[in-house]
């Protein structure tokens, strides 16, 4: 087989890429190791930035997002028994949408689906090959058999542990890495949102988040311990908990009930530069992340793919390699600010074991800053609405 642009990885970054390719008439292969259902069975982000639903309306595949989505204007900081609303819109004139990861997922899928692309599911033991030279190719192993896809480019967008940024030589890579002293531990139901807008909760027994899939799905968060596990936490001990880190209302208010899904997510903040070595260009997670507390993580692979295929459209319609060479260069700059806002929230909203009572209150003062000065929470909402593409 052979075709332009061989991506590695079929979730939201390699279908968003692969569909906007595809607008542009750039041919383009799917490898993916798991199945279908394993990749939508993924529980992941649910905040799309505006740039992210500008770019699935583009390749046809909003419709549904704009009928299901809740846009959201703003979001709710809580420390001190007390919640500050943050006006996003009236701060940017932007807004957010509540539309969860698996559903943007379907969507591209069906959207690759009806344009008839191909896409090759449980492939195993995928390998690309001779990336520092002019023909690239990917090896993989497809009911026993051995294939080999020929292309002209690679996109390496199989995530944190796919083999994309592993077959880089480490020569070649530097990588930055934060580990944060805690986790997340969050639970899915089937029970209306204890608010209309996110609620951001800072407490002196740790963060809690209060967000949704729906109306009539929720979603929350408390930190927990790197060791935690979730058979210690039957749901009766999670509700309890987060009602003791919300301000009395939402406490009041919550509506409890059993746990459709429930995990723990460690954090941490991970970038590997550059995102391109020769023919082969890294996109998503397969070059950074970020912990949730600033939903950047699915807006930056979003991201990531407009500055990508643009790049290729250039390359393919005008010949040029301007737009490929400058890549890595235009997609990190994004991703820092997204890297250092992302640590901000982090930093301003969790318990951390090291920083004792001074810690403490230093975060409480810049809380009280952020919600009372109009210069703060306009830098704070541009960045979670998402900074220009």
């Amino acid at each position: 087989m052979r075709t332009k642009v061989a991506i590695i990885g079929a979730g939201p970054a390699g279908l968003l890429l692969g569909q906007l390719l595809h607008s542009y008439g750039i041919d383009n292969v799917i490898l993916e190791r798991q199945s279908p259902d394993y990749v939508l069975g993924r529980i992941r982000a649910g905040l799309l930035e505006e740039g992210t639903v500008a770019l699935l309306d583009q390749i046809g595949a909003g419709t549904r997002a704009h009928a299901e989505g809740l846009v959201h204007e703003g979001i709710e900081l809580a420390f001190s028994g007390r919640r500050h609303r943050i006006d996003m819109k009236g701060a940017t004139g932007k807004t957010v949408m509540i539309y969860g990861q698996t559903e943007v997922t379907l969507d591209l899928m069906n959207a690759r689906k009806a344009a008839g692309l191909v896409s090759v599911y449980e492939a195993k033991d995928v390998q690309p090959h001779d990336f520092d030279g002019s023909h690239p190719r990917v090896t993989y192993v497809k009911d026993g058999a051995t294939h080999t896809l020929d292309c002209d480019f690679i996109a390496g967008c199989d995530g944190f542990h796919g083999v994309s940024r592993a077959s880089v030589p480490a020569s070649a890579i530097e990588e930055f890495e934060r580990i944060y002293p805690f986790g997340w531990l969050g639970i899915l139901s089937d029970t209306p949102p204890v608010s209309h807008e996110l609620i951001y909760s800072n407490h002196a027994r740790g963060f809690a988040l209060c967000t949704m899939r729906s109306t009539r799905r929720s979603r929350y968060y408390v930190q927990c311990t790197l060791d935690d596990h979730v058979d210690q936490w039957p749901d009766d001990r999670f509700w309890d908990e987060l009602k003791r880190r919300l301000d009395q209302e939402a406490a009041d208010s919550l509506v409890t009930g059993p746990s459709i899904e429930k995990s723990i997510a460690p954090l941490r903040s991970f970038v590997a530069e550059p995102m391109r070595f020769g023919r082969m260009f890294l996109c998503g997670d397969a070059a950074h992340i970020v912990p949730p507390t600033g939903a950047k993580g699915l807006n930056l692979a979003a991201s990531d793919a407009h500055y990508l295929s643009s790049a290729l459209r250039e390359f393919y319609d005008e010949k040029s390699s301007a737009g490929i060479d400058a890549y890595s260069a235009k997609a990190l700059a994004r991703v820092w600010k997204a890297v250092r806002f992302s640590w901000w929230m982090t930093s301003m909203l969790h318990k951390f074991p090291d920083t004792g009572s001074i810690g403490a209150r230093i975060q409480l003062a810049e809380l009280d800053y952020v919600t009372q000065s109009q210069a703060a929470m306009t830098s704070l909402s541009e960045n979670y609405v998402g900074l220009p593409f």
